[in-house]
């Protein structure tokens, strides 16, 4: 006979009905104007405006062009998640309660902070202090993923399983050492994989970040799009486009690589 099922709680239903209230509500407070935008004058006026980016710029100096601004966008997105993982790894010792409780709650408020900000404000803020070009937008995408890793690295290090560790500290092992040799080799592979879909991310945030003035694709993008040159702008969309799509390839084969 199988036993009775527990208890259900309350909080889970009050929550559920408390998303839902603000979802209506959203919907009730929101002038969407679904009319309008299905009518058969912005169908016209859409399918006027797709119409100027066809066929898209395929000369052989805009391509080089393409090219180097490409570069640059992989460039910021690679440099910002690699200084985001060195900025994550030395908050994630701390923020993981490796200091005492002290330590660990003002580290984890400053990562609320850096991941709460968006890269676009992070650009904007720090593009007063480093001016124009893509290394406001590489410190930028480094700001934002320090906290975003920052916190996933902490959490896998606190997941990780302690009694490795402890047996490596009652043997003599020093801190460090038992550190290294048993709790850091569990959370890598969960790490990694964090990182490389940080990386995915940073790529789009990268192609983005060019619209303040932070350089790569998203600059291009503005620039042609600010002097309606669609035709020139619909090839820096497919520039984005192959560009996400081939490094989503690469981290999903290295995701794989990592996980057998």
């Amino acid at each position: 006979m199988m036993p009775a099922a527990p208890p259900r709680s309350m909080s889970g239903w009050l929550l559920v009905l408390a998303l839902a209230a603000l979802v209506v509500a959203s919907f009730a407070s929101l002038p969407l104007q679904l009319a309008a935008f299905f009518s058969a004058d912005a169908l016209a006026t859409t399918t006027e405006f797709l119409h100027g980016f066809a066929p898209p710029e395929l000369g052989t100096k805009f391509l080089l062009k393409c090219l180097d601004a490409t570069a640059e966008t992989l460039s910021m997105s690679a440099l910002g998640t690699l200084l985001a993982v060195v900025g994550g790894l030395a908050l994630a010792l701390p923020a993981a309660g490796r200091f005492g409780r002290a330590p660990r709650a003002l580290t984890r408020a400053v990562l609320n902070v850096l991941r709460s900000i968006p890269e676009l404000v992070w650009a904007s803020l720090l593009l007063v202090a480093a001016g124009l070009g893509p290394f406001a937008g590489t410190l930028a995408l480094a700001a934002h993923t320090s906290g975003v890793l920052g916190r996933l690295f902490a959490d896998a290090l606190e997941n990780a399983e302690p009694l490795p560790e402890q047996t490596l500290r009652t043997n003599g092992a020093s801190p460090m050492a038992a550190f290294f040799y048993a709790t850091l080799p569990q959370s890598l592979p969960q790490m990694m994989s964090y990182t490389l879909y940080r990386w995915e991310n940073n790529i789009r945030a990268a192609a983005v970040l060019g619209v303040v003035g932070a350089g790569g694709l998203g600059q291009m993008l503005k620039y042609h799009l600010s002097l309606f040159h669609m035709q020139n702008a619909a090839t820096v969309v497919l520039c984005m486009l192959l560009l996400v799509a081939m490094v989503d390839a690469i981290s999903f084969a290295m995701r794989r690589a990592l996980t057998r």
